[in-house]
């Protein structure tokens, strides 16, 4: 009698090892597969909203100055226009310059930027020369 019992419970001790283990298996491709949905949702959300961003603010928008050094990369003019209320998201900044004709254009100045402006109509401003800017706005 005790070799039947010892079989059986040698028996349930498999089944229940068998069936944590497949409870494992399916926990294991369940957190992968939302890990992968999670990212492919925030991945599709950026790239669309490096085409469609919109302005911080509706017209007519506060203005605010910038300065922008000399030698400042894009990520460090993106932390500046997040910080100053112009952009939302530094990051989603950097992504819309490198995707951009102007890559290497942006000139160093103090540049007078509107909250109602896109992050293309504010690298359109910062690539034209200072001197210039000031003259088209007397």
């Amino acid at each position: 009698m005790g070799t039947k019992s010892t079989k059986n419970t040698k028996n349930k001790n498999k089944a229940v090892f068998r069936f944590v283990e497949i409870s494992f298996s399916i926990l294991i491709v369940l957190v992968v597969f939302i890990g992968v949905f999670k990212t492919s949702t925030y991945c599709y959300e950026f790239g669309y909203r490096i085409f469609t961003e919109k302005a911080v603010d509706e017209y007519p928008g506060d203005d605010v100055q910038v300065l922008i050094n000399e030698g400042d990369s894009a990520f460090d003019i993106g932390k500046i226009l997040e910080e100053k209320g112009l952009v939302k998201d530094s990051n989603l900044y950097v992504a819309q310059y490198y995707l951009s004709a102007y890559v290497d254009k942006l000139l160093p100045g103090t540049y007078t930027l509107n909250t109602s402006m896109t992050a293309k109509e504010m690298m359109d401003v910062m690539s034209t020369p200072v001197e210039d800017a000031e003259v088209e706005n007397e």
